[in-house]
């Protein structure tokens, strides 16, 4: 069940902000196997000039295009299956006109106590909800 939250620069079109959610959501669906509405993603647009984003010495240059995404997620996922997410993430970005260079992943993981659902109660460990990958 991950949390996405997604920040780019302001001036996209809501149909844009939507493919890229959803570009996302289908690479974790197919890396990860997650259930379709275990869809949990936040875009937030900023003013330009209020995201900064180099190239960590690496010898690209992004554009004002860059998108931003955390990964907030249970660990426990192997290092070989977190880059075939990332590679499966800059894919689908890219099929929706988002270059490579502009792609930027964090990724973040906890465990299954770390969630609540709603109602102020950890659904993993109420038995609620199964643990993935449990």
């Amino acid at each position: 069940m991950p949390l996405v939250r997604i920040d780019v620069n302001e001036g996209r079109a809501a149909e844009e902000l939507q493919q890229l959610s959803r570009s996302i959501h289908d690479a974790i669906l197919a890396e990860y196997g997650i259930p379709e509405r275990d869809y949990f993603h936040i875009i937030t647009e900023h003013p330009q000039g209020r995201i900064f984003a180099q190239d960590a010495g690496l010898g690209f240059e992004r554009t004002s295009g860059v998108v931003m995404i955390q990964i907030f997620t249970q660990g426990g996922r192997s290092q070989e299956a977190r880059q075939q997410l990332f590679a499966s993430v800059a894919d689908r970005l890219a099929a929706v006109g988002v270059a490579g260079e502009d792609v930027f992943i964090g990724y973040v993981e906890n465990t299954a106590a770390d969630w609540s659902f709603g109602f102020g109660r950890a659904q993993y460990v109420t038995g609620e909800l199964a643990v993935p990958g449990s």
